[in-house]
């Protein structure tokens, strides 16, 4: 039976995930909904193309979005935010005002945490065989 202590420290891990992982669909499910019109003047800070760079904003912002919620391969599905994230503050937002690329470095921050923290007992990575603790 898990301590009082390990119930609050796994009740945050949820809400972390649930708040930052659900946020960030209300970004990306947009994003999904007009690729069409958003893929030629999406931008493209790394070269691959505006309809590339929106699909793996998508990606991110979207699939990995819904796996943190759901806890599932949590640390796993971090990464492509974090790299979304750290390029909308850092390439994107370069040059703008600390107000600007705000949001971008509050979800970079807060999905460092998550992959650190790992989902908690409250995810479905917690009922995984232990053949994929490492991707938890």
């Amino acid at each position: 039976m898990a301590s009082r202590k390990d119930t609050l420290e796994d009740v945050g891990r949820l809400l972390l995930r649930l708040m930052f992982g659900g946020m960030m669909l209300t970004h990306g499910i947009p994003k999904l909904l007009g690729f069409a019109e958003k893929m030629d003047s999406f931008p493209d800070p790394i070269g691959l193309g505006s309809p590339v760079a929106l699909a793996l904003a998508v990606f991110a912002e979207v699939g990995c979005a819904v796996l943190v919620v759901a806890g599932a391969f949590t640390r796993l599905a971090v990464v492509p935010l974090i790299v979304t994230m750290a390029v909308a503050a850092f390439i994107v937002h370069a040059d703008d005002p600390l107000g600007r690329k705000e949001l971008a470095l509050v979800y970079l921050v807060a999905y460092l945490a998550i992959g650190f923290l790992g989902a908690g007992r409250f995810s479905i990575d917690a009922k995984l065989p232990a053949r994929f603790a490492k991707l938890k």
